[in-house]
């Protein structure tokens, strides 16, 4: 038995995205634009503090941009109401991946002076990276050299331009009439597309965070970026679902059950990621090889464990303990507060990661400062483009029409 699929609300509801979208977008590139000009100052002044704080920058804006790829992946996997309601924004944020794969090329440029693999051997400082690669000389001449870094960043980016690609495409389908579900051949995307996104990203972290220092080595390591990811995506769509609600159509749409459900979330994927940063570090404090201990102990002096601490206390505790109280999930005016500050914290994180392979002791520059300004500024007004060319809601998707009835709560 067939039923035919109820008329969605849309020609009652201006599902259209509101001015104060374009308004942010035009902002977001006059900040971009400024940024960028500072940048480029330091750049050509100091290019290797501008490198270093290129990297961080890259890391933290391009997680947002994958991130929104996997939820909107696991949205079509296991359904629900609490997906379809961001669906669009965390749609507008993975098309920024043009741009994300455009400032990549940056960092290929900037390879000899990011990468101990890619400098001289004899001119490399630490000690103990360079005896490292000159006993494993083999890491230098099968996986470390710059022609293998370049094509496996072509094959990342082709795997995620795919799945961006034809995700986009089937949610395009339902910005006309007449109503179709394309749930089936989503799934049947999404499924090996969250196997390929946790592969690639966790190979693309080998390569462009964890390679700072070839000497030491992380199994678990491309996962705790996997839950950075998500944690920055669904915080951004947060914060972005938050500015819409002061707007139609999102203040007649987003319920209090689906902000509880994007609060749940955010704290399931807090948890993931001190599950997988408190057992690398456990599984390296036991072990207690000299190998392996070289990353913490940098990390841990020199007041870089401040930073550490930081992200113990207001990465994981502090949120975790917001969350566990129900108004703060169900009121969006509350959790985009925490929403807000996950994005600083994950940054913090980033930086965490990074910094101390160039720095023996906590060092800020003002490429640290800036350049994420800059490149966030280009992204958003990226993102508000993408947002503005397609309405809030698939209001023609079979599988989003309870969103377009009237609330009961």
């Amino acid at each position: 038995m067939t039923t035919t699929p109820r008329l969605p609300h849309a020609p009652e509801i201006d599902l259209t995205a509101p001015p104060i979208i374009r308004t942010i977008g035009q902002r977001a590139l006059i900040v971009g634009v400024i940024g960028t000009v500072v940048a480029l100052y330091i750049a050509f002044t100091n290019p290797t503090v501008f490198f270093r704080g290129y990297l961080v920058s890259y890391m933290d804006w391009l997680g947002i941009c994958l991130g929104s790829l996997a939820i909107v992946m696991v949205r079509h996997m296991t359904g629900g109401k609490w997906g379809t309601v961001i669906r669009r924004i965390l749609g507008a944020s993975m098309r920024t991946l043009p741009l994300m794969a455009l400032l990549f090329i940056p960092l290929v440029f900037a390879a000899k002076r990011l990468y101990p693999w890619a400098m001289p051997i004899d001119s490399i400082a630490d000690p103990i990276i360079r005896e490292h690669l000159q006993k494993h000389t083999f890491i230098l001449r099968d996986y470390l050299n710059l022609n293998a870094f370049v094509v496996r960043a072509i094959i990342y980016f082709g795997i995620w331009f795919i799945l961006q690609t034809a995700l986009s495409r089937l949610s395009a389908r339902h910005n006309s009439p007449p109503v179709s579900d394309t749930s089936a051949s989503s799934k049947r995307i999404s499924a090996p597309g969250l196997i390929l996104y946790a592969l690639t990203v966790s190979f693309a972290v080998i390569d462009w965070v964890m390679s700072l220092d070839p000497s030491w080595v992380s199994t678990i390591y491309g996962l705790i970026f996997v839950a950075g990811q998500l944690i920055t995506a669904l915080a951004f769509a947060i914060v972005i679902e938050r500015v819409l609600f002061n707007y139609r159509p999102m203040n007649v749409l987003l319920r209090p059950s689906f902000v509880h459900d994007h609060g749940n979330l955010m704290l399931a994927f807090i948890m993931v990621w001190a599950y997988f940063s408190f057992s690398q570090f456990l599984i390296m404090w036991a072990g207690n090889l000299p190998d392996e201990i070289t990353w913490y102990f940098r990390r841990l002096h020199h007041g870089w464990e401040y930073v550490g601490l930081f992200l113990v206390l207001f990465h994981f505790f502090i949120p975790f303990f917001l969350l566990l109280f129900r108004p703060n999930k169900r009121d969006v005016r509350r959790l985009v507060w925490i929403a807000a500050w996950m994005l600083v914290a994950h940054y913090v994180e980033i930086f965490w990661h990074i910094e101390p392979s160039f720095s023996q002791s906590f060092t800020v520059t003002l490429a640290d400062l800036v350049i994420p300004f800059a490149m966030g500024g280009l992204w958003v007004a990226y993102f508000c483009r993408n947002l503005s060319s397609q309405p809030l809601i698939p209001a023609y998707d079979a599988t989003a029409q309870d969103i377009l009835e009237p609330a009961h709560e």
